[in-house]
């Protein structure tokens, strides 16, 4: 699978494009911001130059085809306002984890629904993904409630972190391929 260059996609109110220095602030803050982070289990970024070599890490594993990772942005203001990638392929790169954050006062306005309903188009359409998971925090509501309206379902007895044992597995398979989860 080739993934460079990175796809632009768009939606009813959103772009979502490759990342660049200019979104380092939102970056830093989306990444280091006690609130969004209370469910991840991640070394907090605290400076600029991590932040640079975190966006320079990312766009050189799209080259290398290990992920696609996107700034979300609205149509009418470039300014990133949330993440959302498609990462963790499996070895035949069939099945690919979803993971995605939104700054604070861009939550519970469908934004997070629209980028996943595309990510998940493209995942199934373009890459021809037979499946894409999703590991969340056990008491993340939100991030569950929007796997579950997006048709997610709860995989029991599957762990994807081993080392956070408080998250949950979820995953969706595509429509096409005959074969359940399991």
């Amino acid at each position: 699978m080739k993934f460079a260059p990175l796809h632009k996609l768009t939606t009813e109110r959103l772009v979502l494009k490759k990342i660049e220095k200019s979104d380092s602030e939102t970056l830093l803050f989306l990444r280091s911001d006690k609130t969004i982070n209370q469910f991840i289990k991640r070394e907090k970024t605290e400076s600029k130059e991590e932040i640079l070599t975190f966006i320079k890490k990312i766009n050189n594993g799209i080259i290398n085809n290990n992920w696609l990772y996107w700034c979300i942005s609205l149509k009418d203001n470039p300014t990133m306002i949330g993440t959302i990638c498609l990462w963790n392929f499996s070895a035949n790169s069939k099945v690919a984890e979803v993971g995605y954050e939104l700054m604070p006062k861009y939550q519970k306005k469908g934004i997070a629904n629209e980028a996943l309903n595309r990510i998940i188009e493209f995942g199934f359409n373009t890459l021809n993904l037979e499946s894409i998971e999703a590991s969340t925090h056990k008491e993340n509501k939100s991030s569950r409630s929007l796997l579950l309206k997006n048709k997610f379902r709860l995989i029991d007895n599957k762990k994807k972190d081993s080392d956070s044992i408080n998250n949950i597995l979820f995953a969706l398979r595509n429509p096409i391929v005959k074969n359940d989860i399991e």
